[in-house]
Formats: C-alpha cells, sequence, structure tokens
C-alpha cells in the first residue's frame, strides 16, 4: 500500500499554530496526505509547548508532535506529556524523563507508521548518542509492525544531519531534520530507499529571524545580551516535505518539498 507521509518543519509560536490552523487542512487535501507529523517544541510562545496549544495543533490536523532541545521549557509539559503518546520527546533523553521518544500509529487506511524522535549532540546539550538511540528504537518499533519508519532529526550541524542520512539509508525509509528552521533544498532518495532532507524549515513567518522579530535578533547580536525573541507575525507560510512511501517494499518513491505561501 501506498502511504504519503507529510512532514512541517517547526511551528513558531501563535502564528505558527495559526497558519496551519487556518491551512493545513487544505493542504492535506491537495498533497492527498495520509499522515501527518510536525515539529511542536516552538508553538508557545516560541519555546515550549503548553496542552491547549498541542490540542490545537491536533485539531488542525496533525496526527503527532515531535519536539527537541525546547521541549522542556515550559514547566507544565512533565505533567501532560506522558498523557499523549502522539507527543514525542527526543528518544535521547535520560529514560527517567516523561514521554516516549517513539511510537508506532495508525493511517484510516490501516498502515502502521513509526515515528521516532531524536535530536543532534553536535552545538548542543551532551546527552546519549542519537545513532545508537535510533537504531535501538527502529528495532523496537519493527517488533511493533512498523511497516514505515519516519525520524525527525533536531539538530544543529548539517554535517550531523546528514550522517545520519547515511547511516539509516537502509533502516528506515523517512529523515527530516528540524530545529535551524532554514528549509534546505537537499531534498533526496538515498539508495533508492530512504527519503532525505536537511531541515524542514518552519511554519509561522517567512520575512522574519527563524520566524521571530528581526529587532529582538538585531539587538542581541549588537549588544550580545540575551534578548526575548517574540515570534514575527509577517509572511505566513507552511514548510516542510511530503513523501510517498511503498508500505509494501519499504521504500521512499517520491518526495518533493513544500512551501506555502498563505
Amino acid at each position: 500500500m501506498i502511504v504519503k507521509v507529510l512532514m512541517l518543519g517547526d511551528l513558531v509560536g501563535r502564528p505558527g499554530r495559526k497558519v496551519i490552523k487556518a491551512h493545513l487542512k487544505e493542504l492535506i487535501s491537495e498533497t492527498g496526505a495520509d499522515f501527518v507529523v510536525a515539529n511542536g517544541e516552538n508553538a508557545s510562545g516560541g519555546a515550549g509547548l503548553l496542552e491547549p496549544s498541542a490540542k490545537e495543533i491536533f485539531e488542525a490536523g496533525v496526527d503527532v508532535i515531535t519536539s527537541g532541545n525546547h521541549i522542556w521549557n515550559k514547566k507544565d509539559i512533565t505533567g501532560f506529556i506522558s498523557n499523549y503518546p502522539n507527543i514525542l520527546r527526543p528518544a535521547n533523553y535520560p529514560e527517567m524523563l516523561p514521554g516516549s521518544g517513539s511510537g508506532v500509529f495508525k493511517t484510516k487506511e490501516g498502515v502502521e507508521i513509526g515515528v521516532i524522535n531524536i535530536m543532534g549532540r553536535t552545538f548542543m546539550a551532551p546527552i546519549d548518542s542519537p545513532f545508537t538511540a535510533v537504531e535501538r528504537e527502529i528495532l523496537r518499533l519493527r517488533e511493533k509492525g512498523a511497516r514505515v519508519i519516519v525520524v525527525d532529526f533536531h539538530a544543529e550541524a548539517t554535517a550531523e544531519k546528514e550522517g545520519m542520512g547515511f547511516y539509516l539509508k537502509d533502516k528506515i525509509e523517512l529523515l527530516a531534520g528540524t530545529h535551524t528552521h532554514v528549509q534546505t533544498s537537499d531534498e533526496k532518495i538515498l539508495d533508492g530507499r530512504m527519503g532525505y532532507i536537511t531541515d524542514l524549515g518552519r511554519c509561522g513567518s517567512f520575512t522574519s529571524v527563524l520566524g521571530f522579530n528581526e529587532s529582538d535578533s538585531i539587538r542581541g547580536f549588537l549588544t550580545t545580551v540575551p534578548q526575548k525573541f517574540e515570534p514575527s507575525k509577517s509572511d505566513p507560510v507552511i514548510e516542510g516535505m511530503i513523501a510517498e512511501i511503498d508500505a509494501g517494499t519499504q521504500k521512499c518513491l517520491s518526495l518533493k518539498r513544500i512551501r506555502k505561501y498563505c
């Protein structure tokens, strides 16, 4: 069976939630997407995720919310993340933390899709190796029956993301990078099997600095003083990628970058 997976870049604050609330279902119809994954670690105020925001994202049409290094910015997350198996935190965080780094989910047609969330270590927190963590999660999800596995690799360094791509090219069907909020143009299918892109981009303001007001960023660069970054409301956009995957042969057949100006 052919399944179409839509992966969206980091949702930046209220503008990111607002743009998918208004336009995601239209995009799902246009692309024929069967399953939607979106990174929501910046969805509440630009850093962190609150429960009302998560509910809003799910209502907009997202099936699974992935995250990254900002997932713990809002303290409330520890009280509700375990109640939502479809909200993932990076699998290579310590096991004592609440939540899960992966899960198996079904499309409306019954195709079992495994989703894994991992985080890089280069220029980021010194957590467990994403390479060993993702391999562990892949084995676990295959044992649970996942015919298709997609990975959100939340990482800073492009080299680490590309390295992960080649490491997983014969193990999974789709790997997408997040975190840098700038969409890359290197989408490809590795070894005729695994779809790949270094970064999905962002959902929120296109004419901005990573989705935030440019004045805040410029002030920070000029003064080196930490700033409070406010999500920008200008030029809303949805960025991501749609992949067509054969669940039978476990191969990515096609993929296309998406940038929808709204």
